[in-house]
């Protein structure tokens, strides 16, 4: 077993979020590295308290550590505060958002053979939430920004993706022949960059033509390039396509800092019930692992997962359906099951 040890920002977030970080760091723990959790707390209770949801100290302490793993933050629909997630994506300049989709076999409700990465523009688009109303209670606008400089990080960081993982192509995502300003200058702007990395295959999909390839043979992609709001649709219909929610990752990376957060939201109905999936966070875990170059750690976290699922004796509620022969367990008797294969495989 490896004892590197590591300091790590630690926001478990609110509803599900402490449980299913806990049971995550539970299981970075089980590989042997060393870890030192500087817990922050951000969300709703935090408001109610300090009149912010992203206290400066969140910030302040991802921005010293340079890595941090997080739970999910409930954001109002609507109205109410500002989301947690945007606000420290914008704060940290965190452009690029990683969103693996990986089959797990023995997962009734997965499709067979893919293996997805979804890398979505992160820091602006119509999630800059620029929005204002046109005339009260009748029309409403929201303005949508594509710069060349996003545009162009984020697609480069698509195709070192490819090119470091040994991925064999880059898709790159878009609505230019209606949003022919916007998303013309981002397809223009990946065009231009394919050409640095004549290795990896460069194509092009009208994002609503993508969604419906991704239901009919999603084995034929492999990377995915897209702005913020193509890439949030499209990371959630991935993580569809492989068992849903409960098992998408996700990551949120900067020039020099990244921060690691399950796809999946706050789920607030079920908090405090022990009945959360804990997968999507310990995948997201995994990630974390391997941005601190712990490849082998990351490696015996995701296949004791792996196994876990395949043997199917014990499942989490969500992921029950077509699994009539398997118990049911909770979020820390999940936990302890992969810890256990992790540790005697």
């Amino acid at each position: 077993m490896a004892h590197n040890a590591y300091t790590v920002t630690l926001i478990p977030g609110d509803g599900i979020g402490p449980e299913v970080t806990e049971a995550a760091c539970r299981v970075l723990e089980a590989t042997g590295l060393s870890f030192t959790w500087d817990v922050q707390n951000a969300g709703a209770a935090v408001a109610e308290r300090e009149g912010t949801p992203l206290p400066d100290a969140v910030l302040d302490s991802i921005r010293a550590h340079g890595v941090a793993l997080k739970g999910p933050v409930t954001t109002p629909i609507g109205s109410g505060f500002r989301s947690v997630n945007v606000g420290i994506r914008k704060a940290l300049d965190l452009y690029a958002n990683v969103r693996p989709a990986l089959t797990l076999p023995g997962l009734p409700r997965s499709h067979p053979n893919v293996d997805l990465i979804v890398v979505r523009e992160n820091t602006e688009g119509l999630y800059t939430g620029i929005e204002h109303e046109v005339i009260p209670d009748v029309a409403a606008e929201a303005t949508r920004i594509i710069t060349r400089r996003a545009s162009e990080r984020v697609v480069r960081y698509a195709f070192e993706y490819a090119r470091r993982n040994g991925r064999r192509g880059v898709t790159v995502v878009h609505k230019a022949n209606i949003l022919k300003i916007t998303d013309g200058l981002f397809l223009k702007v990946a065009r231009e960059v394919a050409q640095d990395y004549p290795d990896i295959a460069l194509r092009e999909m009208i994002v609503d033509a993508m969604c419906m390839q991704l239901v009919v043979q999603p084995e034929a992609y492999d990377v995915l390039v897209t702005t913020n709001l193509f890439g949030d649709i499209v990371s959630d219909l991935c993580a569809g396509l492989v068992g849903g929610l409960g098992v998408a990752p996700g990551a949120n990376i900067g020039e020099h800092i990244a921060v690691f957060e399950p796809v999946h939201g706050s789920a607030p109905d079920i908090a405090g019930k022990d009945i959360a999936n804990p997968i999507a966070a310990t995948l997201t875990g995994a990630l974390m692992l391997r941005h601190l170059g712990e490849r082998e750690a990351a490696a015996q976290v995701e296949s004791a997962i792996a196994s876990v699922i395949a043997a199917g004796r014990v499942i989490t509620a969500d992921l029950k359906s077509g699994l009539p022969g398997a118990r049911v367990v909770g979020t820390r008797a999940m936990a302890d099951e992969i810890i256990h294969n992790l540790l005697t495989n």
